[in-house]
């Protein structure tokens, strides 16, 4: 007790000498003093009392790495992949990603599968399917749309540039929508569609019953949803009718767009930097993550002389579905003749909250 109450008295002195030698100032959380320094005062006060701070010092510094080294540690909330336990699945390329599907447009020859037919949340890959019905809806894109307090996520907490009262035109909500993947212009999109947002997200549906897309179903336009769920199978599909609308082909492949919101002009930027890269060809695609999908990404591309379409799902880490991208493209062109042996058993997986 008598030391505490020593150590105490010891960095009670501490303080009161550093605000003496900075002449009374406070000092920011990163260090940085909102007044400039004065000369130190010559008191022997303050001189007497540094050597032991050094001391009391490094023993608070252990303390402080003790206490965070016993702190338990918070694992990330597990993928519905994860969970099915998809990501045991072995594949000849050993991509991150649990589920995958590489496709000739043209022949639709299956050069790569990997649990293509898991049913599994796909996030803002969504808003492909968003814009598809968007743009068949052939409502004005010069059309003024407010965002509002219902366009703000509620689910997730994410956030976005796009304060209420923001003013954009539909061509520019969209243009965000699948660039950026800007969950509040996709949200505002699908209020404005003919109808509402329920009116939306039945065309959604619809469209991808159409489509032939049977292990797929909307709950939203944003993908904020982990209700919203598809296969890779079905979800090439739906980039090979993505790919037919030049409107979807031009937005979704923008490198980066600006906005007038108010006096100030916003710049955005694509979500998919492979989009910058000389070494892709890339005609339409799509980003997406939420926890339980992991990190997805969607393309049609060029590769090796051919027209393809390709589908990640459920990646592991922050940058790994453009590694398995890249991983792919590089197989491909290396092996040309190789495509469609790099097949592993596929799994058909329902998480129950698919419905």
């Amino acid at each position: 007790m008598r030391l505490m109450n020593k150590i105490q008295q010891i960095l009670m002195a501490i303080a009161a000498g550093a605000l003496l030698s900075i002449g009374g100032t406070a000092v920011a959380a990163d260090g940085a003093e909102s007044a400039t320094p004065s000369k130190p005062a010559k008191s022997t006060k303050t001189v007497r009392h540094r050597a032991p701070a050094r001391s009391t010092h490094a023993a608070v510094r252990r303390t402080a790495k003790a206490a965070h080294a016993a702190a338990p540690v918070v694992p990330a909330k597990a993928s519905f992949g994860q969970m099915a336990g998809l990501h045991t699945t072995e594949d000849p390329l050993a991509l991150r990603s649990s589920a995958a599907l590489v496709v000739d447009q043209d022949t639709k020859e299956v050069l790569f599968s990997k649990n293509s037919q898991a049913v599994l949340p796909i996030a803002s890959i969504t808003k492909l399917m968003t814009g598809l019905v968007v743009t068949e809806a052939n409502q004005s894109l010069d059309e003024v749309l407010t965002i509002s307090q219902e366009d703000i996520d509620t689910e997730k907490g994410s956030r976005s540039r796009l304060t209420p009262g923001t003013k954009l035109t539909r061509g520019e909500m969209l243009h965000l929508a699948l660039m950026s993947s800007e969950n509040r212009a996709a949200n505002a999109l699908g209020r404005n569609y003919p109808g509402g947002l329920k009116a939306a997200v039945a065309a959604m549906n619809t469209k991808a019953h159409g489509l032939g897309m049977n292990d797929t179903h909307y709950v939203e336009p944003t993908g904020l949803s982990s209700d919203n769920q598809s296969s890779a199978r079905d979800l090439a599909v739906l980039v090979n009718a993505a790919h037919q609308v030049p409107l979807l082909r031009e937005y979704s492949t923008s490198p980066e767009y600006q906005v007038a919101v108010g006096r100030r002009q916003l710049a955005f930027h694509t979500t998919n930097r492979l989009v910058l890269s000389p070494s892709w060809d890339i005609g339409v695609q799509k980003t997406g993550f939420i926890n339980e999908a992991g990190q997805c990404l969607v393309m049609q591309a060029q590769l090796a002389g051919r027209k393809l379409i390709m589908v990640l799902l459920d990646s592991a880490g922050k940058y790994s579905r453009i590694a398995d991208a890249e991983r792919i493209r590089k197989w491909l062109i290396q092996n040309p003749q190789a495509a469609g042996s790099a097949r592993p058993t596929a799994q058909t997986v329902r998480h129950p909250a698919a419905g």
